[in-house]
Order: structure tokens, then C-alpha cells, then sequence
């Protein structure tokens, strides 16, 4: 029995495997989860066929299949393989297969039952990849649908177990000790005044002449791995080496970070999270965390991703420093305060609710089914869901919701859908070649490669050239010569949102899409005026895009290969410093204008789109609202709230603007002016907007005029917030014993009593109480200011008059 702490669980987790079939263990770092276990599980878990281990990073995939056939004593490729993006390592006798999860996902949809395959470990789940997540979803949908044989393992060293639990709440949960090797923790803030770099190379310097052993530097990203690697230089002794270790090494750099360091030397391995898990480097005894880490943010609005640096969890501040305690005890210096560390974050979030879905929608398509149909430990937001339907769907791959024909070849590469479509777009042999190398340029970009996309696409990139061959087998050609002149035509079907047209000076450019882009002032590519950028990312500062990688484009050989590109419109547009309508054929590709011709003279129908497209932009004040016209509005809005058994319109702004074409179009004939546009009667248009019977409801229960006692029709004034109100003289409510109401009794009117001079005596929406008091003051006033006029003592039952007494009494 092997020492591992992960050895003390064995039998109970074989048992486990055997009666369940969904498995959960915790296992920390150093236990032995990855580069030992597994094995043991071959050998004595009586799986019925292979297994496969998913991993999440490339790196770690390799790392852990070498590790475990060196305990086999073999080489990958025998009892233990992998398979990863560009490099696979399986022969006949293979039984234990290491694959990224990308690979997990391709191996499901092209074989749904996963024939041969009996456990599938998920191993550092905790890290909550895209790709893992989908695997998961799609695995647990295997074993309800097709495989009820299937067994999946998930683990992880800092597992949420009661989330997962709540998924699965059959499943059992193993957790296992981790080494004994004991970790001390130290915490201390980066000062205020330092800049970033500086400071993490002072605190590391210092860290190193206190302490014997290698050491291993967690830091946000590739920039700073680089300013940090040179600050140290001038702060380490002759005996330390500087290694770096991020994604977007070549992984035999990246492998040369994780080897011990030569004998008489130590070692400082400056690591983005890369290093967290499933990586054994050899020789660490301290870490020196930053806290910190770059995670990239899809924001749904723009399609783009921006990177965030943000401060890690407290999981992930674990997982670090648990890489010092792997081959003996260690030191971890957190570089943050204890009290910031403990208001971290439990765990970190969840990959897929903060990415691009559009390769995930892609996957599920494909797998038969729509994303709420699947089980997903967190399920993928509706805004990120919307976007990849918009851009599946403006690539064609998606219509009414399912995948074109087009939608399914698009998904058999298996790579990014932009990518993938580029590759499809290819007819003959030389597009697909300079399609192949495109994908492999944009899937893996070279730091300091600069941003013209013509001046890469020359050199001479082993890795390029290798992946470009497998995209090539794998869309079954031969391939031709890569030329650079047909990719303009080739990016365009994959990026056409992403083509851009310089405006003003400085680098800046607006994309077909709307969005702003810029470019560095003295970047050579801002000469072009057109170009196409595939390769955008959003700043955290700037509302422009920054162009990462673009190619210059002639525009006209663009459209003459790619005309469905354009657009052609024949528009109406509101001049407003004319005061008139001009008729115009517009060329676009998307938002960007290519060229105006003005037309003839329009049609009658061209002229009033475009007048409804102008009151659109400017809002309903465009047109001249009547004070009946208003109020006919302010009724329908009482209405709606007074009497909401009834269907009657909205009138707010935006819907009354969504609607012009049913209420105000139909009063439009013969109108070919703004003038004309401006004598609409509004308040005959609105009424397009009610049926007959809805009509006269209105006009019963919310009348335009009230019919005082004397006969007098008095307008009712309707307002948005206030109660109606009628403006009387209150000469001519004599008689009226109660306040009346409109809205089948259900609101008063507020009842203006004015003097004969029509001047305001009294307001009140209690009539009868106000006979029955304040009136008697209002009487005696009355009286001696207008002596002329009747002023009754039992204004309730006196006649209602218009008249002064002579009139009113002939008589007297």
C-alpha cells in the first residue's frame, strides 16, 4: 500500500465505484488523486473497459499520463495515453486515457455511448471550466439516456460538495487527507506606494534569502510575469533561475518550467494559475501568492471579452499554497492582508457564467437537444444564450432555433464556431490550407507577433504548421498553398462584424457592428482605411474595442468576392436642417456605409417609412398633439388603470412609437411633406387604435364633457398623475346634491366651483360636504361681491341658474 493519503480511501472508494453510479471525492493537494490513483482503479476496480481522465489544461494532461506510465514503467502511448489539441499519444494497448476536456466533448458527440469506455474521471473539478461543465451535463445525460453502465468519478482537492450534492444526491462523497507536509501561511499587504511589479519582486527577493528551496511566484498574467521577471534579475543571486509558465507557451518551455532545477541552482517558476493544479514542479518548498488572477468576462452586449484582474478566492488562495507542500514542508507568503483574505470569495465562479456560449450552444445543438434540457450544476445565463443564438445565427448555422446543414458541418471540426466556419467556407485546396492556417494563428496568437495579421502569416511557426495539418486531416484535405490574398474573403465569413473603417485619425475605427476599435497611433496598420479584425479585446478603461490582431482589406475585391456582404437600401431620410424628406440608395455592410447615391422621387409608401422611421428617432414630439389629441391619450391611460377588465391600447411613448404603422399610417394619405405630416388630426389617428364597442365604452365612461345641472356641457379635464377635473361656475351646480363620478362610479371629479367671474371659490370632491359647510362662508362673501347673483340658503335643491337675479327672477 503506497503512502499516499489518497492509498487510506482506496477500498472505500472502489466500493463506491462498484454500487453507484456517480462518485464525488476530496482529495487536497498532494494526495495523490491524480498521479497515482487512477491506477490503482485500473488495476483493481474491475472497470468494464477504458478510462478516461479528463483534465483541464494541456500542460497537466501531459504532465499526469507521463507521471503515470512512469509507474508502470512504460512510455505514454502504452497502457497510459493522452489525447489533447494537435498532439495524441494512444496505441492499441491503451486502457487509461488523459484527455482536456475539449477532446471529452468531441469523443461524446461522435460517439454518444462512449462504446468501450466504462469510468470517466473528472479531475480538478473545482476549477469549474466551460468545457467541464459541459462534459458533466452531457455525461450525466449519457448515463440517464444510453449508458446506465457508466461510471463517473468527480474530484477535485476544494470540491463544493453541497452544490454538488444537490445535483447529485445519490452520490457518495470520499474525502481523503491530504500529504502531511505542513504549509505555514504568512499574509502581508503589497505597500500602496510601490508600483505592482516592484513590490511582488522585493517581497519575493527577500522571501528567497530567508528561506532554502525553489520557489514558485503566482501572478495575474503574461505582462506581469515579464516586468516582475525583469525587476528580480537585478534582485536574486547568480544561483537562481527565472522561469516563466503561462497557457501560451509552447509546452515544451512550459515543461521545462516543471523540471527540478539543474544541481547547485534554484529555481523561481513565475506562473500565471496555470500552476494550481495537477502540477507537480519539482524541487518547491515556498510560493509566493499575489492573490490575484485574470479571468476573461464575455460581455453579451458587444460579443467581446474583456480580462478582469480580480482578487482570487479562498479556495484558490488554498490551492496555491498547498503547491509548497507537495515534497516537504513549505512557506506561503499570501501577499495580501488576513482580514482582505478572509472577506475573499468561498470559490471561485463558475467559467460558464461569464463566457462566450456560442461553442457550447453549438455542442448541445448538435448533441439533440436545447440547453434547459440538459442538467447543469449552474446553468448558462440567458443574456450569454442570446448572443451565441444571434451569432450562430448570423454565421448560418442556426435557423428557427435548430442547426442548419451548414450549422452541422460548422460543427464537426470541433472548434470555435467563427473558426470552424472559416474552415467550412473553403472550397478548394488553397483556401483550406489558408483557412488552416488562419484558425491556427488566431487559436494560439504569439506574444510580440504585432497586430498585422499579412506580416504573421509569413513566419515560420512549427506549431502553426502542425496544428494547420491536423485541421486539415480532419476536414479530410489534402491541402494546397497558404496565400494571404484569399484570406480577406476567407475572415469575412467568420468575423463580418468584425470588418472596420478608420474614422478620423489616431488609430480609431468603427466596426460593421456599431462598436468602436482602436489601434496604437504609430501601429503601421492604421495607414489602411478598411480592415478586418478577428482578434478584438475589451478594455476596462476605454469603450473602444483594442485590435489585437487585423488584416488590411481593398474593399471593393472584398465585395466583388463576397457580395452577399452588402446591403442595399433604398431609404427616406429626415433632413433636418432642410426641413425635408431626402430619397436615397444607401450600400452598407452592417453599420459601416459604403457609398450614398441619391434617387428619383420616391414612392408614397418609401416616403412614409421613412417619415415613421424619423418620428422613431426623434420621439412622438415630432408630430403636432392637439389639446384634444392629448387628452384623448390621458383618457385611454386613465382608462387602462380605471377599467383594466377592459383591452384598451398602451399610449406610453414607446408604445404608441412601436405601433405608428396601426394608428397613424392610415391617416397618412396624400401626406408627402413634414408640413402635411404636421396637420395629422392625432386625435381621429388614435382612434385607430380601438375597435367600435371599445370606442363607445370610452366615451361612456370617461366622457370628454360632464353635463352640469343648467345643461352646460363643461369639458373634464384628464391628467396623468391628478384626478379628472371640472372647471364650473358653481352658480350652475345649484341643484347637484353629490359629487359626480365618472368610470362607472368609480372616480370623482375634482369640481373647480368658480365665482361669476369664473375665478376660483372653492375645490372640493366632497360636493354634499361642501354645501353643508363651507358654503355658508362662501354665501356671505358672495353676497356682498356679487349682489346681482342668487346665493341660496339650501344650494342643494336651488335652482341651477346662469343668470343674475333679474334675469333668473323676472318678477321681483
Amino acid at each position: 500500500m503506497s503512502s499516499l493519503p489518497v492509498a487510506t480511501i482506496l477500498p472505500e472508494l472502489l466500493a463506491a465505484l462498484k454500487s453507484s453510479p456517480q462518485v464525488l471525492l476530496n482529495a487536497p493537494t498532494g494526495a495523490g488523486k491524480s498521479t497515482w490513483l487512477p491506477l490503482q482503479i485500473l488495476r483493481d476496480g474491475n472497470i468494464d473497459g477504458r478510462i478516461l481522465l479528463l483534465e483541464p489544461r494541456r500542460l497537466a494532461a501531459r504532465n499526469v499520463a507521463q507521471r503515470l506510465a512512469e509507474l508502470l514503467g512504460e512510455k505514454p502511448g502504452e497502457t497510459v495515453g493522452y489525447r489533447m489539441r494537435g498532439q495524441t499519444c494512444i496505441g492499441p494497448a491503451t486502457r487509461l486515457e488523459v484527455v482536456t476536456e475539449g477532446i471529452m466533448t468531441r469523443m461524446i458527440q461522435q460517439d454518444p455511448e462512449l462504446t468501450g469506455v466504462g469510468l470517466v474521471i473528472l479531475d480538478e473539478f473545482h476549477e469549474r471550466s466551460l468545457q467541464a461543465d459541459l462534459a458533466l451535463a452531457l455525461l450525466l445525460d449519457v448515463q440517464q439516456g444510453l449508458r446506465d453502465d457508466l461510471t463517473l468519478l468527480i474530484m477535485s482537492a476544494t470540491l463544493d460538495n453541497e452544490r454538488l450534492q444537490r445535483l447529485l444526491p445519490g452520490a457518495p462523497v470520499i474525502v481523503s487527507e491530504g500529504r502531511s507536509f505542513p504549509v505555514a501561511r504568512r499574509y502581508a499587504a503589497l505597500p500602496a506606494h510601490q508600483r505592482f511589479d516592484e513590490a511582488v519582486a522585493i517581497a519575493t527577493a527577500a522571501l528567497l534569502r530567508e528561506e532554502p528551496g525553489s520557489l514558485l511566484l503566482f501572478l495575474p498574467g503574461v505582462g506581469e510575469i515579464q516586468r516582475v521577471q525583469e525587476q528580480l534579475k537585478e534582485r536574486v543571486a547568480e544561483d537562481v533561475l527565472l522561469c516563466p509558465l503561462y497557457g501560451a507557451l509552447p509546452l515544451n518551455e512550459q515543461r521545462n518550467a516543471i523540471l527540478p532545477a539543474p544541481e547547485g541552482y534554484r529555481k523561481v517558476v513565475l506562473a500565471t494559475n496555470i500552476a494550481e493544479t495537477s502540477l507537480t514542479i519539482e524541487g518547491i518548498r515556498l510560493v509566493v501568492d499575489s492573490a490575484q488572477e485574470r479571468v476573461a468576462r464575455f460581455d453579451p452586449r458587444t460579443g467581446l471579452t474583456r480580462l478582469v484582474t480580480q482578487r482570487i478566492s479562498q479556495a484558490s488562495m488554498t490551492q496555491r499554497a498547498g503547491r509548497a507542500g507537495r515534497l516537504s514542508p513549505g512557506l506561503c507568503l499570501h501577499l495580501i492582508g488576513k482580514e482582505q483574505a478572509e472577506r475573499a470569495a468561498a470559490q471561485s465562479d463558475a467559467e460558464i457564467m461569464q463566457s462566450d456560449l456560442s461553442g457550447l450552444l453549438l455542442d448541445v445543438l448538435q448533441w439533440g437537444c436545447q440547453p434547459d434540457a440538459l442538467t447543469w450544476l449552474d446553468a448558462p445565463p440567458e443574456a450569454n444564450l442570446r448572443a451565441a443564438q444571434a451569432l450562430l445565427t448570423r454565421l448560418g448555422a442556426l435557423e428557427d432555433g435548430r442547426l442548419t446543414a451548414l450549422g452541422q458541418q460548422i460543427a464537426q471540426p470541433g472548434n470555435d464556431p467563427r473558426l470552424a466556419a472559416m474552415l467550412v467556407a473553403a472550397k478548394n485546396a488553397d483556401e483550406q490550407a489558408t483557412a488552416a492556417r488562419l484558425v491556427a494563428m488566431l487559436e494560439e496568437p504569439p506574444r510580440g507577433a504585432g497586430s498585422d495579421l499579412a506580416s504573421a502569416f509569413t513566419r515560420a511557426h512549427p506549431a502553426w504548421q502542425q496544428r494547420s495539418q491536423q485541421l486539415l486531416n480532419r476536414i479530410q484535405s489534402k491541402g494546397g498553398t497558404p496565400d494571404i490574398r484569399l484570406a480577406p474573403a476567407l475572415l469575412a465569413q467568420a468575423f463580418s462584424d468584425r470588418i472596420a473603417r478608420r474614422r478620423g485619425s489616431g488609430g480609431r475605427y468603427q466596426l460593421a457592428n456599431g462598436m468602436g476599435a482602436m489601434l496604437d497611433d504609430d501601429d503601421a496598420l492604421s495607414r489602411h482605411e478598411w480592415l478586418i479584425v478577428p482578434l478584438l479585446l475589451q478594455g476596462s478603461t476605454s469603450p473602444d474595442a483594442r485590435i489585437l490582431q487585423g488584416l488590411a482589406l481593398d474593399i471593393d475585391d472584398l465585395l466583388a468576392r463576397c457580395p452577399q456582404l452588402a446591403r442595399q437600401r433604398e431609404v427616406v431620410e429626415w433632413d433636418d436642417a432642410q426641413g425635408t424628406l431626402k430619397a436615397l440608395r444607401r450600400t452598407q455592410l452592417g453599420e459601416l456605409v459604403i457609398s450614398v447615391r441619391p434617387l428619383a422621387k420616391p414612392s408614397e409608401e418609401e416616403l412614409h417609412r421613412a417619415m415613421l422611421n424619423g418620428i422613431r428617432e426623434k420621439g412622438l414630439d415630432a408630430l403636432n398633439w392637439s389639446p384634444a389629441a392629448e387628452q384623448l391619450r390621458l383618457r385611454l391611460a386613465c382608462a387602462a388603470r380605471w377599467l383594466p377588465e377592459y383591452a384598451w391600447p398602451a399610449v406610453d411613448e414607446a408604445s404608441l412609437l412601436d405601433s405608428l404603422e396601426r394608428w397613424l399610417l392610415p391617416e397618412m394619405n396624400g401626406v408627402h411633406s413634414l408640413r402635411a405630416l404636421r396637420t395629422i388630426d392625432l386625435a381621429r389617428a388614435l382612434l385607430h387604435l380601438l375597435d367600435w364597442p371599445l370606442r363607445q365604452r370610452l366615451d361612456s365612461a370617461l366622457p370628454t364633457h360632464y353635463t352640469v345641472p343648467t345643461g352646460s356641457r363643461i369639458a373634464i379635464r384628464y391628467h396623468e398623475e391628478n384626478p379628472p377635473a371640472l372647471a364650473v361656475r358653481m352658480q350652475e351646480m345649484f341643484g347637484e346634491a353629490a359629487t359626480p363620478t365618472i368610470a362607472d362610479g368609480r372616480v370623482p371629479l375634482v369640481l373647480e366651483l368658480l365665482s361669476p367671474a369664473q375665478r376660483p371659490l372653492q375645490i372640493t370632491r366632497d360636493l354634499s360636504a361642501f354645501w353643508n359647510g363651507a358654503y355658508r362662508e362662501v354665501q356671505k362673501e358672495m353676497k356682498g361681491r356679487y349682489p346681482k347673483h342668487v346665493w341660496p340658503d339650501d344650494p342643494a335643491t336651488a335652482a341651477p341658474t346662469t343668470r343674475t337675479r333679474k334675469y333668473s327672477n323676472p318678477s321681483s
